[in-house]
């Protein structure tokens, strides 16, 4: 008995309609930050002073040694650049951004600074107790402390300007390890985001999409995909430890970072300092600066190093530099708002239990039927043998659509990281890609009803299905089945397209 397929398409549109709803439904609330109003206080900011950034000529020669660390768990490698000149000289340890890095992605700065009279120190990021999954603000503060320990014991660094400098994540780490020693005698925070990682990664999420043009199910996808990943990280809240920093404090942002949320972070960390009854901090936005405080990814700004050695060197006199906001005009058109929690079932946990079972599913028709040829009764050979021929074929085509679909995922989601850094071209590869996804969606919905029409038919002409043609079946559709549900909790069949 054939189902036609005028039939088929109205039942394939029914189910689609059907699991909108449910996404729907499911769906937690939506992540729709505002706009944010306008700030009088930062719509005309003050130019910055000139003498922050005036030139600071290279007058010595510097040395360079390595040397080895005990940490916690574990043996840090770092690197010490100090002028040859005689005296004691204001000291800095760099605390690194997100991610594994080493110590010489600040050799340039490092090299520059020593030759214009300030120690510095730059080592490798730890290995044990920081990884993608989990990650201990409280030990790499640790780490950056035991490396002021180290500058502090030299005889050429002068112990009343000793500091830390953070970027990005290092803007988390910072605070706590200023707010535990007094031996951090100031602190530098470059592209410090302040509020919560989550926060700060959906803002930038926002931003990038709406650059590149992208659809707003796109963004619904990756923000819900956010609110499920179970990493404790990602919810720190950075307040309590920048209450507690009473240091000066230099805090340095670039008006072309597309990362930062530039208001926020800066409204967050003024009234956390006010709390602390910390009045020395001096806020600076910088033109044309990207994150790293470069060029489009190429040379630092020009007056970013000299703002950062003045401003060292100057101290204490420096502290609390008048006006506190100063600089280019930085734009934030959105709140950085949180990213709802998913339900337990929109959490990775479930959602790789969900790919997981329907890869079995998909592996299990070859499986069964080389097991059943192994024991010697060949799945051609049996009753009915060109019923359950079409309908392998239909299995096989569901398993690589699903496998077509969870790629073509994975490939939207790197393509979007990768316009982060070049949006060239941004525009139409954004939509197609989006389009692939919910393409490739529907047609394993049209596939999954076709088969199961196909079943139903041929159970009807009289079909017996052996016991692994059965569990065979079972596990294809009850996999798929789990995927099209999965796919509508992310908003796949949602409306419009």
């Amino acid at each position: 008995m054939n189902i036609g397929r005028g039939t088929l398409a109205a039942t394939a549109t029914v189910v689609a309609v059907a699991l909108a709803m449910v996404g729907y439904v499911l769906s937690p609330p939506l992540f729709d930050p505002a706009p944010l109003p306008t700030s009088a206080e930062f719509h005309s900011l003050p130019a910055q002073p000139a003498a922050e950034s005036r030139p600071i000529p290279a007058e010595s020669a510097f040395s360079t040694e390595e040397v080895s660390v005990q940490a916690k768990g574990e043996v840090l490698t770092a690197t010490i650049r100090a002028p040859l000149s005689p005296g004691r000289h204001p000291a800095m340890v760099f605390v690194q951004g997100s991610g594994s890095g080493t110590g010489s992605e600040f050799t340039s700065q490092a090299r520059w600074l020593a030759e214009r009279g300030v120690v510095s120190v730059a080592y490798d990021k730890r290995t044990v107790g920081y990884s993608f999954r989990d990650r201990d603000f409280g030990l790499l503060a640790d780490d950056a402390l035991r490396m002021i320990e180290l500058l502090r014991a030299r005889p050429d660094v002068d112990l009343a300007r000793t500091g830390l400098w953070g970027v990005s994540e290092g803007g988390w780490v910072v605070p706590i390890a200023a707010a535990r020693s007094a031996d951090v005698r100031y602190v530098v925070l470059v592209s410090s985001p302040n509020v919560s990682p989550l926060r700060q990664v959906a803002w930038a999420l926002n931003e990038q999409l709406l650059r590149l043009h992208a659809p707003t199910g796109a963004r619904d996808l990756l923000t819900r995909a956010m609110g499920g990943v179970g990493f404790d990280f990602l919810r720190h809240d950075g307040v309590p430890a920048l209450s507690k920093v009473r240091q000066p404090v230099l805090a340095l942002y670039g008006t072309m970072d597309p990362s930062i949320p530039f208001v926020a972070s800066t409204r967050t960390l003024t009234s956390a300092l006010r709390a602390a009854g910390n009045a020395d901090y001096t806020i600076r936005f910088l033109a044309g600066a990207d994150h790293a405080m470069r060029v489009s990814g190429g040379r630092f700004v020009s007056d970013y190093l000299p703002t950062l050695a003045n401003w060292i060197k100057g101290l204490p006199g420096t502290a609390g530099q008048q006006p506190p906001l100063a600089g280019a005009t930085p734009v934030q058109r959105f709140e950085a708002s949180d990213v709802p929690a998913a339900p337990w079932y929109g959490g990775t946990t479930f959602l790789w239990l969900t790919i997981c079972l329907a890869a079995v599913g998909y592996v299990t028709a070859p499986v069964t039927e080389m097991v059943v040829r192994l024991r010697g009764r060949d799945l051609r050979l049996a009753a009915n043998a060109q019923a359950w021929s079409g309908i392998r074929r239909r299995i096989r085509r569901m398993a690589w659509t699903g496998l077509g679909m969870l790629a073509a995922a994975l490939a939207f989601v790197t393509l979007i990281v990768l316009f982060s850094v070049n949006q060239a071209g941004a525009w139409p590869a954004v939509q197609s890609g989006w389009l692939v996804v919910r393409l490739l969606t529907v047609l394993m919905l049209a596939q999954e009803v076709s088969t199961i029409a196909a079943v139903i038919g041929a159970l009807r002409d009289g079909w017996e299905p052996t016991r692994w043609q059965s569990s065979t079946l079972a596990c294809v559709l009850g996999g798929t089945g789990l995927l099209l549900l999965t796919a509508a909790y992310f908003g796949l069949f949602a409306f419009p397209w």
